[in-house]
């Protein structure tokens, strides 16, 4: 199930509404909150009471563990509620069931989805693997483990949701 709660109470919904949001999908606890920790560490702050959503100056992070229940939650979210629009998403290549490049041929085939940039990380650098993410729509295929300059990479694609100066806070 991916992994969420309500932001607090004291922020505006003009506020959330203009934060961009990103939905990460990996198999691995551990490489959900890799990404997490590295968007932390760009600015953002967790929430106190530990929820698996990270309210930031910039944008807010939702994970999920693999591609149906992402695919859930751009179903219930992304076209109802303008407060947890999807702005990026972020998913590992090789996980059970459906693996990130069936994700992204799906997002891509949704005329509800198919606008929202999805970056495709591997721990497999396969040449063939990567065109073919790249072929069928990924904005971006990066490297696994993810580091802090790739924070740059996901950045930039989320430069029409939010001004570049205000990722230097």
């Amino acid at each position: 199930m991916a992994s969420s709660s309500s932001t607090s109470s004291s922020s505006s919904s003009s506020h959330n509404e203009e934060r961009p949001h990103v939905l990460a999908v990996d198999d691995s606890p551990v490489d959900r909150m890799l990404v997490e920790r590295l968007l932390t560490n760009a600015g953002c702050k967790a929430l106190p009471t530990g929820a698996r959503i990270v309210n930031c100056d910039g944008f807010a992070v939702t994970t999920a563990e693999n591609g149906q229940t992402a695919l859930e939650f751009l179903g219930q979210h992304t076209t109802t509620n303008r407060d947890l629009k999807v702005h990026l998403i972020i998913t590992d290549y090789s996980m059970p069931g459906m693996t990130g490049y069936e994700l992204l041929k799906r997002i891509k085939e949704s005329p509800d989805l198919k606008d929202i940039p999805v970056v495709i990380a591997s721990s497999e650098n396969i040449p063939a693997r990567i065109e073919k993410c790249l072929e069928e729509g990924a904005a971006e295929f990066i490297p696994k483990p993810l580091q802090q300059s790739d924070v740059n990479k996901l950045k930039c694609h989320m430069t029409k949701f939010i001004k570049p100066h205000e990722w230097e806070k």
